[in-house]
């Protein structure tokens, strides 16, 4: 399918996956219509999908503000005539103790992730009918399927992405909108990804939070939420390691949550490393140009031995199912 003619909106533009979508699309020759609060992180990446060869507009906007994805939705068609893609990506994050987190950082995290993603369908989908079809892309996580310690907001936030998504799609089935040449709804669900959300997040633990390894480049989920374009599917994993927590969770998720708890203790909290408690970027956006990455690669050789493990483990797990049947 030719890229160059399409129309796509992403939220969350300007940073990480956001980012890195936003030029993929552009280097097709799409036109991007992106949305962020950072004015100026936006406007470099307007630049930036410029300079790959894609025709760009920055519309600022805070998701979370359904009449500004509205807005968002109204510039798109008014700058280019309708909308054929519309990408959901924005997303914030809360670390600490559940007993411990401002209940009113909590709902904030639920306001992006949520009734941001919300916003963004009620807002794309009439655009896509109107067009005749069209893609929904809702960027979720492996944390919708693998909880995490720590991090329940967020966790909660990605779990309801996924069921936003199976809902949608039914209600589409039922009035025959998914046809073919209707429009599709899909989930994306990236592993832990090398983007600055770790660094942008809200912290109330006391230590210091780092991307949990393996860690995957943001290129890799935008090449995958462009290959949606060209053939839809209902939900896309992306990373080996996303694709054997996926499979492992539904295998064995007493084992999965018993390991994943000692994962985000050992790897994903600093002990070493202690901080301040901080709001994040959760009520005003990150200072500054922005950036796709998040400076978390380089742990890949500690990475590949614990998937090994985890591997070997949920190896003896199947066999021992296999026998029992």
């Amino acid at each position: 399918m030719r890229l160059n003619d399409k129309v796509v909106v992403i939220t969350g533009a300007s940073s990480g996956i956001g980012r890195a979508t936003a030029l993929a699309f552009a280097a097709k020759g799409a036109a991007v219509v992106l949305g962020a609060r950072g004015h100026e992180a936006l406007e470099e990446t307007v630049r930036e999908c410029v300079r790959r060869g894609g025709r760009a507009v920055a519309v600022p906007t805070d998701v979370s503000d359904a009449h500004a994805v509205q807005r968002l939705a109204g510039q798109a068609a008014a700058r280019f005539s309708g909308v054929d893609v519309w990408v959901n990506c924005a997303a914030v994050t809360l670390f600490g103790p559940f007993d411990q987190v401002p209940l009113e950082d909590f709902r904030r995290v639920l306001d992006v992730n949520i009734m941001g993603y919300v916003h963004g369908a009620r807002a794309a989908l009439p655009h896509l009918r109107h067009r005749g079809g069209g893609i929904l892309v809702n960027v979720s996580s492996i944390a919708g399927a693998v909880a995490q310690p720590y991090a329940h907001a967020y966790t909660m936030s990605k779990h309801a992405i996924q069921a936003l998504g199976s809902s949608l799609r039914q209600e589409l089935r039922l009035q025959g909108a998914d046809g073919v040449g209707g429009v599709k709804v899909c989930t994306v669900m990236p592993a832990v990804i090398d983007t600055p959300l770790f660094q942008h997040a809200a912290n109330r633990t006391g230590r210091q939070v780092r991307a949990m390894p393996p860690v995957y480049s943001a290129e890799r989920v935008a090449r995958a939420v462009v290959g949606l374009v060209r053939r839809p599917r209902r939900e896309v994993v992306v990373g080996p390691m996303g694709r054997f927590l996926v499979a492992q969770a539904r295998l064995a998720p007493g084992l999965t949550e018993k390991m994943m708890a000692g994962q985000v203790e050992r790897s994903h909290l600093a002990h070493e490393e202690p901080a301040e408690a901080t709001h994040g970027n959760l009520y005003e956006p990150a200072p500054g140009p922005g950036s796709v990455r998040g400076g978390w690669h380089g742990r890949r050789k500690t990475a590949v031995r614990r998937a090994l493990a985890a591997a070997a483990v949920v190896g003896t797990v199947t066999a021992a199912r296999r026998v029992l049947r």
